[in-house]
């Protein structure tokens, strides 16, 4: 089951690649104009999405920064919030590459962030959530740039264009 979620992570940042590659290209007050999406903008999807992964790796470690909030812009520009991306998917992988197959049965215990409460569930469930959280905004933030861009302009971020490119999930897995 570890080779899935090294699969995730190697795909996360494949696609976090992509991903900014193509918001780099688009004009700032595009980049920042409110689309009526759920973190109204390009800028406030792309913080999201490193909101959500840095609330989840300090569930997951007890490591790391606390955001203030869900909708919090922890970097307004865009080359830093990139950098911060990129640390942000190395941490990941690492952190998945030190999991054995014991630790993805262990109990995790974390406070919610929205309407506060104690959850407990194994640790293969919560890894499930984080990386289909992170499938799920990326989406947003790739309709966001396909209204911007235009579809020929926006990559894809098909899983199995991944698999094909990298190879990886193209054997069994273990």
């Amino acid at each position: 089951m570890k080779s899935r979620y090294r699969m995730f992570a190697g795909y996360n940042a494949w696609c976090n690649e992509r991903l900014y590659e193509a918001a780099a290209k688009v004009a700032d007050a595009d980049y920042r104009a409110d689309r009526g999406a759920f973190f109204k903008s390009l800028h406030g999807t792309l913080n999201h999405l490193l909101v959500g992964d840095r609330i989840w790796m300090r569930r997951f470690t007890g490591a790391g920064e606390q955001p203030p909030g869900l909708d919090a812009i922890l970097y307004d520009d865009f080359e830093a919030l990139r950098a911060a991306r990129r640390s942000e998917d190395t941490r990941i992988s690492r952190y998945i590459e030190r999991l054995s197959e014991d630790d993805l049965n262990r109990i995790l215990r974390f406070r919610t962030v929205v309407n506060p409460q104690t959850i407990e569930q194994p640790l293969a469930p919560a890894l499930d959530h984080f990386f289909n959280h992170q499938t799920h905004h990326r989406g947003q933030a790739h309709a966001l740039l396909s209204s911007i861009l235009g579809n020929d302009a926006t990559p894809s971020f098909d899983l199995i264009i991944y698999q094909r490119e990298t190879g990886v999930g193209l054997t069994s897995i273990s």
